[in-house]
């Protein structure tokens, strides 16, 4: 697996770019081209939703013998391509002859994006969902991961933007994604405002992180206890506290000080964290205040609550 670099390789990292993706993230508004494609597991059909939610149009699987057609004429919009090994007429030779071919267009250049993940990842993944790999008809799916990123060596060398998948949530993705291809308007500046508890350690990608903890706890009110921070009740319990109006007054003169200087700054995506004990109360009542107050002034904000998620989805599982 020469091609594929190993866990401790810096290469491998969160977000890592060839020379070619050091141009990705400052080109010029207009229609885009954008494959995506990396191992089966890494990703990929998260980040054809992701970049579907930011009105690409997306196409998944072509066969790669159609390409030449459909990219004929100028794109009306932003497009999408996801490809990968079980592609009808599949081959690292032909798509990296499309890859080069494409990627000298003048007008419209190809980017492409892979996802990636370390083999023992994937190999959970699989486990975890039951799923079959697409290679493992004859082979174990140990040896069908290890036969696909070998596959894929050549075109994981052509990424513009390559983000390693492995240690990242489906919302980490999704955010790596907004912060990579979302389109430049007047408005650059994507919010993330989070909540989640200390106990679980702090969230990746955090720009400014606050402790609630000074704040009193719903948690030792019986009524309140089954509750979370998005119920009236609690965010009434808590902002009752004498020390929220002010903290929560100097939070927002913060906020509303920095966000204009990061725009000014280019910053595209900022993301603020609330932490408190469980990640239930204090710090999802401080996310749906501000986020809410942001989004009254004009922001684009979209608001998460990691413990919450994390207890919906184990009672679902």
């Amino acid at each position: 697996m020469s091609d594929h670099p190993p866990a401790d390789d810096p290469t491998a990292a969160r977000t890592g770019l060839t020379p070619a993706g050091d141009a990705v993230q400052g080109r010029s508004a207009g229609p885009r081209l954008v494959l995506v494609t990396g191992p089966s597991g890494a990703g990929r059909s998260t980040a054809l939703r992701a970049l579907e939610d930011l009105d690409y149009e997306t196409i998944d699987n072509l066969p790669l013998s159609l390409l030449p057609r459909l990219l004929t004429g100028p794109l009306p919009r932003s497009l999408v391509l996801g490809i990968d090994v079980r592609n009808r007429d599949f081959s690292p030779q032909k798509m990296v002859e499309i890859i080069d071919e494409l990627g000298r267009d003048t007008v419209v250049p190809m980017e492409v994006l892979y996802l990636d993940a370390r083999a023992d990842v994937l190999l959970r993944r699989y486990s975890e969902t039951r799923r079959r790999h697409p290679l493992s008809s004859e082979e174990t799916a140990e040896a069908a991961i290890e036969m696909e990123l070998d596959l894929l060596g050549r075109i994981r060398a052509r990424a513009d933007v390559l983000i390693d998948t492995s240690e990242l949530t489906v919302h980490d993705l999704r955010d790596e994604i907004g912060r990579w291809f979302a389109s430049d308007g007047e408005q650059t500046l994507a919010i993330s405002v989070e909540s989640f508890s200390y106990k679980r350690g702090l969230p990746r990608g955090g720009d400014m992180l606050l402790d609630t903890r000074f704040l009193r706890n719903p948690h030792w009110d019986r009524a309140l206890r089954p509750l979370d921070g998005r119920d009236a009740a609690v965010q009434d319990y808590v902002k009752a506290d004498p020390r929220f109006a002010p903290f929560f007054d100097k939070l927002l003169d913060l906020t509303e000080m920095l966000l204009p200087a990061y725009v000014a700054e280019g910053k595209s995506y900022f993301t603020i964290g609330f932490g408190c004990t469980g990640g239930q109360h204090r710090s999802v009542t401080l996310a749906e205040t501000l986020a809410k107050t942001l989004a009254e002034k004009g922001w684009q904000v979209s608001i998460r609550h990691r413990e919450l998620e994390r207890r919906q989805t184990a009672a679902t599982t």
